[in-house]
This record gives structure tokens, sequence and C-alpha cells, in this order.
């Protein structure tokens, strides 16, 4: 039944990463040639941002997947699991760094070309990767004292 379950989120990381890959792949390339018309000097910039946050976001859905294997391999309750959430917190903490970063620009595109939308985008990816970061630091510092209070018992017994 385990194995199940967790096939199904396995799947469903898969199919969060098809749409940030077909985005990067087709439309970006797209987007950025017509920005550079209107936009020079941040259309670069943005390019950089963006794939950034799309390699940052394929390691963390890499790590998501092996982290799921763990729970199938029955040691999730391990120091390979605590890495896991590591990486998954960094990675988020990366992205949210990112879009911090290309705010500014972000506010000088949305006031050119008279787009608020564009500011509000920018301001739930940076939450939402923050509350990513944070919910694995949660969880990787309760597996971590899971760890230790089950080292505790094993060696006790």
């Amino acid at each position: 039944m385990l194995k199940r379950e967790t096939l199904f989120l396995k799947i469903a990381v898969f199919l969060m990463g098809l749409p940030v890959l077909s985005l990067c792949i087709l439309v970006v390339p797209r987007v950025a040639i017509k920005a550079a018309q209107h936009f020079p000097k941040t259309t670069l910039f943005a390019v950089i941002v963006v794939y950034a946050t799309a390699i940052a976001y394929f390691i963390a859905l890499y790590t998501t997947i092996k982290l799921l294997s763990y729970i199938d391999q029955n040691i999730a309750f391990s120091e390979r699991s605590v890495k896991a959430l590591i990486t998954i917190k960094y990675c988020a903490i990366i992205i949210s760094s990112l879009y911090v970063v290309a705010m500014p620009m972000i506010y000088y595109v949305a006031e050119v070309d008279d787009a608020p939308g564009l500011i509000i985008i920018g301001m739930v990816i940076i939450f939402a990767s923050f509350i990513v970061a944070v919910f694995a630091a949660v969880l990787q510092k309760l597996l971590k004292n899971a760890i230790d209070i089950k080292s505790e018992n094993d060696l006790t017994v």
C-alpha cells in the first residue's frame, strides 16, 4: 500500500516538472526575444533569473523523488532524508532570494508596461518558496529529533 502512495506522489512530482520544463524550452526564449526589443537592459537578467529558478526547482523535485524512494526503501528515518530536506530548503531559499533580487526589475517592467499583476506574481513566488523553505526546515528538525530519539532507544535496548 505504501509503495502505491509514493508512486502517486512520484508521478505528481514528475507532472509538476513538465509545465516548467515546457515553459523553459518553448515560452521563455520566445518571450525573451520579444522582450529584448522593449527592455534590452533587463531581458538578459530576467532570463538568467528564470533559468536559475528552474534549475533550483528541478533540483528540489529530484530531491523530493529521492526522498520518496527512501520512504519506499523503509529508510525514511535516516541522515539521507535529513540531507534531502536540507537540499529542498536551500533550493526554496535560492528561488525566494532570486525573486527578491529581481523585484525591482519586475516593478520597473510592471510600471512601464502598466501591468500590476507582475508584481503580485513575483510576490506569490517569493512567499510560496519561503513557505516551502520554512516547512522543509521544520520537517528537517522534526526528522532529526526523531532520528536522535530512535538512536538513543536503540542504544538502551
